[in-house]
């Protein structure tokens, strides 16, 4: 007995976890490397060139563009939460994470996950007003409303996921492996011995109200967009294609990749290979930063325009 509560000690105050989902790859692995150096790069200067071209013209000081811009910041985070650590475990034989960053990087990717499916809800809202009070859409989205929604979106966010993270760190563990190729929150929560009531008790309510309320809510607004087009003119059902499409898009691409993470966590998967299960798992981390900036950037003109103009007067330079 005594022999076991010390071994259950020492494994809850190990100093890592090990990621078990990585395999040896030997010289591959810098084959790898290039190429999920190649997608962070090319992750980071598509959204950061949607904010900067939001950012430098006042044609795009909109609500939509305001929340897409706050959009492609989120994509910057959740890719930064994924990506650094990602390259530096490929490089390494040894696969193991401090205690301490691997609860930064659960914080971090559910923050990602939390925002992207807020910020996607408060879009459809945004949509909503716009095709359906068209007259009235100034004054129902005011200044005041649109930075009391994205200040929520974040603070929001940030308070309920932190939560999480304090629940989950002061769990007595018996393991401290992880299959996965990142930490996240209910990997560490298979790991306790203690009880985890309270735990599961508070993930259940925050995916209800940071993924079912938010899918619900924007399922409702897309009828009542849908309702006005069929109503509505040509004209009206022409500027909801152009400006839901990439919307609708992003929130799919975003829910299949949610869903894929959820699976892959809750339930036992050992007949899938286990590469499928890793690209699966990643899928709304690395295709979805990656989607938002070319399905925004190529199907709204303004910032198709304003984009080309930006990096044609970058480029004159050299």
């Amino acid at each position: 007995m005594f022999v076991k509560r010390r071994s259950m000690l020492n494994s809850s105050h190990s100093s890592h976890f090990t990621l078990g989902a990585y395999v040896d790859l030997g010289l591959l692995k810098w084959l790898y490397f290039l190429i999920v150096l190649s997608l962070y790069v090319l992750i980071l200067l598509s959204n950061l060139l949607l904010i900067i071209v939001i950012c430098l013209n006042r044609t795009l000081h909109e609500p939509m563009y305001i929340f897409l811009c706050s959009l492609f910041m989120n994509e910057l985070l959740g890719s930064t939460a994924l990506f650094p650590m990602l390259l530096f475990q490929i490089t390494q034989d040894v696969h193991t994470i401090r205690t301490y960053f691997c609860f930064i990087q659960i914080f971090l990717v559910h923050f990602y996950a939390t925002i992207e499916f807020v910020t996607l809800a408060v879009l459809s809202y945004d949509r909503y007003l716009a095709i359906c009070f068209p007259l009235q859409y100034s004054t129902r989205m005011n200044t005041n409303k649109l930075i009391f929604l994205t200040a929520f979106t974040w603070f929001y966010t940030f308070a309920i996921n932190l939560v999480a993270v304090l629940l989950s760190s002061r769990l007595q563990l018996c393991g401290h492996s992880i299959s996965k190729v990142y930490c996240n929150n209910y990997s560490v929560v298979k790991l306790s011995c203690s009880d985890t009531s309270i735990n599961n008790i508070y993930g259940l309510f925050i995916t209800v109200l940071t993924v079912f309320v938010p899918l619900i809510f924007m399922v409702s607004t897309y009828i009542c967009i849908l309702r006005e087009c069929f109503r509505g003119s040509k004209q009206t059902r022409q500027k909801a294609l152009s400006t839901c499409g990439p919307h609708l898009a992003s929130i799919i691409n975003f829910s299949f990749g949610a869903s894929f993470e959820i699976i892959g966590s809750r339930f036992d998967l050992r007949n899938v290979h286990s590469v499928i299960q890793v690209v699966l798992s990643l899928y709304f981390l690395v295709v979805q930063p990656l989607f938002n900036p070319l399905i925004y950037g190529f199907k709204l003109t303004k910032v198709r325009e304003l984009s080309k103009s930006l990096l044609r007067s970058v480029f004159s330079h050299y």
